[in-house]
């Protein structure tokens, strides 16, 4: 019995599995019921499958459909009937079983015009202007060279003192200029300054051997709880982790981290103080810019080389004192002066006291209406003849001992807006305090 194959427009789809006979009025099922349901099953997915796929982008659409065309041009189209007969399981078992997933776009890789994209973000010629702070920092005669941290304790004195000493000048610093501190320290050394001196001592006595260091009624109060707290949870020798550090009172990440460095010589972060804040910021060394010195450590450590984490504070801390001070750094003698952004611009001004001339809240002039008798003068009497006027300089003046200079008139002219002021009292250069009477007068707009 012959057999046509139907085959459907679609290339998803396969040859029928249903044969008509010659007469056609009989159609013979190829195979049984469970196949047939299955086939049908099949090609709902299929039909499925086309109809989401249509949707989908073009350029998966392309890629599906010439995978499509070569599955059906190659495999499931016949060119005998009797391989079809032959192969029938062979045909069905290229039926795929399971919806195809669809197929994600993977991420697109931007690629830049001849350069990577960079790793981090680190400031332009940091380099150059860091070996230009080096040079300028050769001599090593700078106040933190000479009496720094790392020059105010005892070097023969046991580890655990050394240490102790350390963290104490550092707590003394804050705020305070390396001579103050490195004098308040010796004061500490002659007295002994040990753990358990410090605790032992009062404090007045305490004061008054770091006095003047800024706030001093302050740090006497963190000297004793810092020694007491050491005293009892460590020993009398300072902690050795950068946690233990800034749980002292007193005692914040700058202090710890320097404290770390010098005195148990491990690099654990950078110091950032008043002059490596500023002249970060003024090189262009912090990406946007810092407002509080914690910002500068962390804008710092994300680019410089760790390497460099123990000489940027010394290195800024002298050359922030001696060259690029707080105000009118002396950019004509800096070395970086052509790549600093911060070069050659105007220090900011102080900003001027509340009722100053300069003061933007205050006028340039007041006007104060006196009252008679309100600033303890004596007016004169309202029939006094007027006289020649004379300059204010003049009637402020005082006679020289043995001239003989007429005295001033008790009544002198009156200017427009002004009222006449009679003034009792000595004058230290007059011939006889009992004949001073000098009148004054003064406009109102010059009395504030």
């Amino acid at each position: 019995m012959l057999s046509t194959v139907l085959n459907m427009t679609s290339p998803y789809f396969v040859e029928s599995t249903a044969v008509i006979t010659r007469s056609g009025n009989k159609t013979v099922p190829r195979a049984g019921l469970a196949t047939t349901l299955k086939t049908r099953m099949e090609r709902r997915v299929l039909r499925a499958h086309v109809k989401q796929e249509e949707e989908d982008s073009s350029v998966s659409n392309q890629s599906l459909g010439r995978d499509a065309s070569d599955i059906g041009s190659s495999r499931f189209r016949r060119s005998s009937i009797g391989q079809s007969q032959a192969e029938p399981d062979k045909a069905l078992s290229l039926l795929p079983l399971a919806p195809i997933l669809r197929r994600r776009r993977g991420q697109v890789k931007v690629e830049y015009d001849g350069k990577e994209e960079p790793k981090h973000w680190e400031p332009p010629d940091w380099s150059k202007q860091l070996g230009h702070v080096r040079q300028m920092r050769s001599a090593r005669d700078a106040p933190v060279d000479l009496m720094g941290a790392e020059k105010c304790y005892d070097t023969h004195a046991p580890d655990e003192v050394r240490r102790y000493q350390v963290l104490v000048s550092l707590m003394l610093s804050s705020q305070t200029r390396d001579q103050v501190t490195s004098a308040a320290l010796q004061r500490l050394r002659a007295h002994g300054c040990t753990v358990d001196n410090i605790v032992n001592t009062d404090d007045d006595t305490l004061g008054q051997l770091i006095y003047p260091v800024g706030f001093w009624k302050t740090k006497v109060k963190y000297l004793k709880q810092t020694s007491v707290m050491l005293q009892r949870e460590f020993r009398g020798d300072i902690p050795n982790t950068v946690e233990g550090l800034v749980r002292l009172p007193g005692v914040g990440p700058k202090m710890a981290h320097l404290a770390m460095d010098i005195a148990w010589h491990q690099v654990s972060g950078i110091g950032v103080d008043t002059h490596v804040h500023r002249i970060s910021n003024r090189l262009g060394w912090t990406r946007g810019g810092t407002k509080k010195p914690e910002e500068t450590r962390k804008a710092l450590e994300d680019w410089l080389p760790r390497d460099l984490w123990s000489e940027i504070n010394w290195l800024l801390v002298g050359f922030g004192q001696q060259v690029c001070l707080p105000v009118n750094p002396l950019c004509s003698v800096c070395l970086n002066q052509h790549s600093c952004p911060s070069a050659h611009q105007a220090s900011p001004a102080k900003r001027p006291k509340a009722g100053s001339p300069r003061s933007p809240h205050s006028p340039k002039t007041s006007r104060v209406k006196l009252e008679p008798g309100s600033l303890g003068l004596r007016l004169p009497p309202p029939s006094a003849t007027p006289v020649k006027e004379e300059s204010l300089a003049t009637t402020l003046s005082c006679p020289e001992r043995g001239s003989r200079k007429p005295k001033p008139s008790l009544h002198d002219t009156t200017e427009e807006g002004s009222i006449p002021l009679e003034m009792s009292g000595p004058c230290p250069n007059s011939l006889s305090p009992s004949s001073q009477s000098v009148l004054l007068s003064l406009p109102l707009t010059d009395v504030k």
